[in-house]
């Protein structure tokens, strides 16, 4: 089943607000890991934090707008870049 591009973009986007979020909370700069890094980190951070939230049965909607991707992808890329650190040391 191919894959439309409207769901690509909001996949892009999600994933930019979460690195985007994360890199701020992380780095304490506005632009948290530059547009690349905040899709990528944020793409692989909601993969994660879509793994847990799905594990512990974690959902959080609100009555209009369902924020599980945007709070998954930021605690999923929390998470990664917490494990990248620990890996280079």
């Amino acid at each position: 089943m191919p894959v439309e591009a409207t769901v690509i973009v909001v996949w892009l986007i999600i994933g930019a607000l979460g690195g985007y979020i994360a890199g701020i909370l992380i780095r304490d700069r506005k632009r948290g890991f530059g547009l690349v890094g905040n899709i990528v980190i944020g793409l692989i951070g909601a993969l994660i934090g879509g793994f847990l939230f799905e594990v512990f049965n974690i959902s959080i909607t609100s009555a209009t707008i369902p924020i599980d991707a945007v709070i998954a992808a930021v605690v999923g890329s929390l998470i990664l870049v917490a494990l990248l650190a620990l890996i280079r040391r």
